[in-house]
């Protein structure tokens, strides 16, 4: 039964002086109402006890606009100004909600560089894609086709750290679920090997930041003789350091679309682990390894590619000793030290550690999944005291009994 979602199509473009200018200016007014937004909702509450809601900054806005002082909020589109408004809007929601940390003002070298356009403020047509305050159409890369007779609803473009301009396009999309298979599998996150499935396959993590490390030491080193007023010398420098982080950041991307694509193809369920990255990369010898395997964004490809293709993944909780527990006598070792990859149970089976981890992983989340949230340790209690329950994704509970 296919069903429909929303999906976002991203093309690089190739703007003229003018489109650059032009969106470099409505860049810079997106961030400028943001944080004079941002300010205004701020001292509301700790001057007045009042809380803004969007409907009241937008009417700020059109007070701001007929200032002498910010009359040039006038010259860009309106649409995006309203958008950036919506956004802070979610951005107080999530923080009530206790989701997010308090919002943050933008900044000029730091923030993200974009802005979102509506329907009323765009045409597309013929593959033909006009924006508002524009006279000609942006020059658009299209490396792949968008769903026939699609319209989009948002147009958002940005520009990176190394000065690409990429539009992406929000359209309606629909997506046939893959044929129902029974296998299921087990990953185990590592760094040698970026996972290791249940099956005793190790797909080797490429280290892609390793391997441009050489040319970005001497690009940061070359950044770093630079003094700050150096001006165009400078920022050439530091956008050749963005090139190369930039070429790290999609050749890392593009693997972990091709594992996670090809883990969703062949199983019916997928099992992981709930790791803790943030807490993880404060190890300082093994920050930059655990950063380069990037296990969080393979989880976010598992999480909405299982949704969109008909798959079950299951999330097993971050206590489960899955690389000390025997999965053939279900013996749970005191210890295991990180360098220790192979190690020999009292029952006399030799374990490969990550392989043994991957295949009591897939155990755990078939009988979580069989189950349900009543499957109890095999140990004394999860560190968390907390009760198994499902979720969506599913969480196993900190133990399983041997199956």
């Amino acid at each position: 039964m296919t069903s429909c979602v929303k999906r976002a199509f991203k093309f690089r473009f190739y703007p003229t002086d003018a489109q650059a200018a032009e969106l470099s200016r409505t860049f810079g007014c997106v961030r400028k109402v943001y944080n004079l937004a941002l300010e205004a909702r701020t001292a509301a509450w700790y001057q007045r006890r009042e809380r803004v809601n969007y409907n009241a900054t937008s009417a700020l806005l059109t007070a701001w606009k007929k200032t002498e002082e910010l009359a040039y909020l006038s010259e860009v589109s309106s649409v995006p100004l309203q958008q950036c408004l919506r956004h802070l809007q979610a951005a107080f929601t999530g923080f009530f909600e206790g989701r997010a940390k308090y919002p943050r003002f933008k900044s000029r070298k730091k923030s993200r560089r974009s802005a979102e356009y509506t329907s009323s403020a765009f045409r597309f047509r013929d593959g033909r894609l006009a924006l508002a305050k524009m006279r000609e159409p942006l020059d658009i890369v299209w490396s792949r086709p968008i769903p026939e007779g699609a319209q989009p609803s948002t147009v958002t473009v940005s520009q990176d750290a190394a000065g690409r301009w990429f539009v992406s396009l929000l359209c309606d999309d629909t997506i046939t679920p893959a044929p129902a298979t029974t296998r299921a599998v087990g990953l185990d996150a590592g760094i040698t090997s970026l996972v290791t499935l249940s099956t005793g396959e190790k797909i080797t993590n490429p280290r892609h930041e390793r391997r441009d490390r050489a040319r970005l030491v001497k690009a940061q080193r070359e950044l770093s003789r630079k003094a700050p007023g150096d001006g165009a010398n400078r920022a050439k420098a530091r956008r050749k350091v963005a090139r190369i982080h930039a070429r790290i950041a999609d050749r890392r991307r593009d693997h972990l679309h091709k594992v996670s694509t090809r883990l969703v193809r062949e199983n019916q369920t997928v099992v992981i682990e709930d790791l803790a990255v943030r807490n993880m990369v404060k190890n300082g010898k093994l920050a930059r390894a655990i950063s380069d395997a990037a296990w969080r964004e393979l989880r976010g490809m598992l999480e909405y590619k299982c949704a969109w293709y008909g798959r079950e993944l299951v999330v097993i909780d971050r206590w489960f000793p899955s690389s000390k527990l025997c999965g053939a006598c279900g013996t749970v070792r005191a210890k295991l030290e990180l360098n220790v990859r192979e190690w020999t149970c009292g029952c006399g089976v030799v374990h490969d550690r990550d392989v043994n981890a991957a295949q009591n992983v897939r155990a755990a989340g078939l009988a979580v999944s069989a189950c349900g949230g009543g499957v109890r340790p095999q140990r004394e209690s999860s560190r968390t005291g907390q009760s198994s329950m499902k979720q969506e994704p599913q969480r196993a509970t900190a133990g399983i009994p041997r199956l």
